[in-house]
């Protein structure tokens, strides 16, 4: 049984004190055993006897210090060096002696207990055990029978007791001051420092808030917990500006989310701390006084003229001086310049708020001691209206007159359009012009609402006297100063329907003496100029062959020939079967007048438009021709066009009627011969012969 020792704590004598003695039954006294002794204080405190395995202990122990140590102790062959027994365990304990006098917190204790009271209970012995304090406790109870009598056995156990946190410990901040500097172009969200308060408490019980209570900066700056360390992080609410404020004080708290009710007795679970805050000066651009100017200016403003101005400022203490420009990307045309000391804003080029209404530039301003530092701010430019455009037709007009039109009748609803915008509205007045006021076939009804009517002046008109009128219409407007045009309307005379519906609008020829119809006229003139065609392309063809030139000499040129004295390449030449080659573009828009010819009246070259649905062939045909025999940009009657123009290297041959003919011999051409009864058939398609007339 060498399980356990006791020594007395204290011990003051010369020599070790003595423990015990460990022995195995396997030691027969012949020195071939060793013991080996390890655990607390082996080698140190307590020293063995390889042969004997007397324990004894060097120094003085304190059993305050440590009351019990553990040891092991093992008995191994010397020769072998292997353990005959199992290690063993044992302790040493210490035996308390009275070394400590007690001292009573109070001279005088007072307690009750009611009587009858329960044992065998284990109770906290303090009123408040506090885990921050101490979280940990071993207990060791110890049950005697026998009421603790002599004689009487005992057993022990052990009971570990830990305790449990609650939040009863508010934060504390380590310092009451807290001082951090940023500089004032620190962008809002920047962080400028943290802060931590300390809780002695853990988990959830320990969580922080941090919160700006007070202080100057109070909508400038704000803070936050990182839930990770539990500090408070101070950051930029706001821009700040050193010139306007240096220095902020803010009053931090720190307080606990979750607090237990039954320790509110405790007082309040926050703590709070002053925090001061620099803000250093940064060297700014300049600022405009305005984010934007809008500005205004007449159109009819000459050079040099003042717009307006802008103003800039550098924020800092120092006050640089500032230079204005313009930035030329957003005015290329230089239409504004800047006086770059004062920031006035005039004009170099003339202005059209018709061309252009508002101008968008950017002006500039720039430090002169730093250039670097340098700020923008947008220009807009509003152009104001002028009354410098004068009204006009919304359109072209021409129009029609019925020959049995009857006076006041309508034909024609006249606009006008300005290019100006009066602040009022346009407010425009018709009326003919001065020269064609009097005598005029027509009048100028002015509806007081920007448009005007064209009335006829009297009953009836005749295409045949007259076929084209020209009205110079005056439009003015109503704002200052006045300004006119004059436009003129073309009118037609146009023979109608009964409906009123446009017929035709050229001046019919006179009936023939023969009797013979307008059909059997017109299909005569058809033939005759098939014939001369005809006759034409004959006598080309007989020179082609002969290889004579078209024009021989000078001399032979006649004014009103053309000549196309070309060859094409027949079927493989494309351009030899497109008419549109051997017209004159000019011809077509050419607008200048016969010259053969005296016209009635003046009037512009139009297209004809297109023959009605329910027009016959007659009427179209007759209308055609006169349609040719006014029009001045027609050749003259006694012009000749000849286009002796023939292709080569087609498969088909020749396809003429004529036939080409490759000798020199002549050809009978007497094909004229039965002309008579072809005319005849060709003037019954279109008409016939008057019925009552032999012809």
């Amino acid at each position: 049984m060498w399980n356990q020792f006791f020594l007395l704590e204290e011990y003051t004598g010369s020599d070790y004190q003595y423990v015990g003695k460990l022995h195995s039954d396997q030691d027969r006294g012949d020195g071939s055993l060793k013991y080996i002794l390890s655990g607390d204080g082996a080698g140190d405190l307590f020293i063995i006897n390889e042969n004997t395995g007397d324990i004894q202990a060097t120094k003085r122990l304190d059993r305050e210090e440590k009351p019990v140590y553990i040891l092991r102790a093992q008995a191994i062959n010397r020769r072998t060096g292997r353990p005959v027994e199992p290690e063993s365990e044992f302790i040493i304990k210490i035996h308390d002696i009275n070394d400590n006098e007690p001292i009573f917190t109070k001279d005088v204790y007072t307690a009750t207990v009611p009587e009858m009271s329960d044992v065998g209970i284990i109770k906290t012995a303090l009123l408040n055990m506090d885990r921050e304090n101490r979280e940990q406790y071993q207990v060791v109870i110890q049950a005697k029978d026998m009421g603790g009598q002599m004689g009487g056995l005992s057993g022990t156990t052990t009971v570990n007791i830990t305790l449990t946190d609650v939040n009863d410990n508010p934060p504390r901040f380590p310092q009451s001051t807290y001082q951090f500097k940023t500089p004032e172009s620190s962008p809002p969200g920047t962080p400028i420092g943290r802060i931590k308060a300390s809780d002695a408490d853990t988990g959830e019980n320990a969580e922080i808030e941090y919160s700006i209570t007070e202080g100057e900066g109070l909508d400038m700056f704000d803070v936050i917990t990182d839930q990770e360390t539990q500090e408070g992080v101070i950051t930029v609410k706001k821009l700040l500006d050193f010139e306007k404020k240096k220095v902020y004080t803010l009053k931090v708290e720190a307080s606990n989310p979750h607090v237990e009710p039954r320790f509110l007795y405790l007082g309040p679970f926050k703590d709070a701390a002053t925090v001061r805050i620099m803000v250093e000066d940064v060297d700014e651009p300049p600022v405009f006084s305005k984010l934007a100017y809008i500005l205004q200016i007449r159109e009819d403003a000459q050079i040099n003229t003042t717009i307006g101005s802008v103003t800039a400022q550098d924020p800092d203490a120092a006050r640089n001086p500032v230079k204005y420009s313009v930035d030329r990307h957003t005015d290329m045309d230089r239409i504004f310049n800047i006086d770059s000391g004062n920031g006035s804003i005039f004009t170099s080029k003339l202005l059209d708020r018709e061309t252009l209404l508002w101008h968008n530039i950017t002006v500039i301003a720039t430090e002169i001691n730093n250039p670097k530092q340098s700020s923008r701010v947008p220009l807009y430019i509003k152009v104001l209206d002028v009354n410098d455009n004068a009204p006009e037709f919304a359109e072209f007009y021409e129009t029609f007159v019925c020959e049995k039109a009857k006076a006041d009748q309508l034909i024609q609803t006249l606009r006008a359009i300005d290019k100006d915008d009066p602040y009022s509205g346009h407010q425009f007045s018709f009326s003919l012009a001065p020269e064609a006021a009097s005598g005029s076939n027509f009048t100028i009804h002015d509806n007081k609402d920007n448009t005007a009517g064209i009335l006829t002046r009297k009953n009836g008109y005749n295409r045949h006297e007259m076929s084209t009128y020209l009205l110079p219409v005056v439009i003015s407007d109503n704002d200052y100063p006045v300004q006119s045009s004059t436009g003129t309307v073309t009118v037609r005379v146009c023979a109608c329907d009964h409906h009123g519906n446009m017929q035709s609008c050229h001046a019919e020829a006179l009936v023939h003496p023969t009797g013979l119809s307008t059909g059997a006229l017109i299909a005569i003139l058809l033939c005759i100029v098939t014939l001369l065609v005809t006759v034409v392309l004959f006598a080309a063809l007989r020179r082609q062959r002969k290889k004579e030139p078209l024009i021989i000499s000078k001399e032979d040129i006649r004014d009103n020939i053309v000549s196309y004295n070309d060859e094409g390449g027949g079927e493989e030449d494309t351009q030899a079967f497109d008419i549109g080659t051997l017209r004159n573009p000019e011809a077509i828009e050419d607008s200048k007048l016969r010259r053969d010819i005296v016209p009635e009246a003046l009037f512009l070259p139009r297209r004809t438009p297109a023959a009605r649905d329910n027009t016959d062939v007659r009427d179209f045909i007759n209308q055609r021709l006169k349609e040719n025999d006014t029009d001045p940009t027609a050749p003259p009657y006694d012009s000749l066009a000849t286009y002796a123009y023939e292709g080569t290297g087609s498969v088909a041959n020749s396809l003429s009627s004529l036939e080409s003919v490759t000798t020199d011999g002549d050809q009978d051409y007497d094909y004229l011969s039965d002309w008579g009864p072809r005319f005849k058939k060709l003037a019954d398609m279109y008409g016939g012969l008057d019925s009552d007339k032999d012809s």
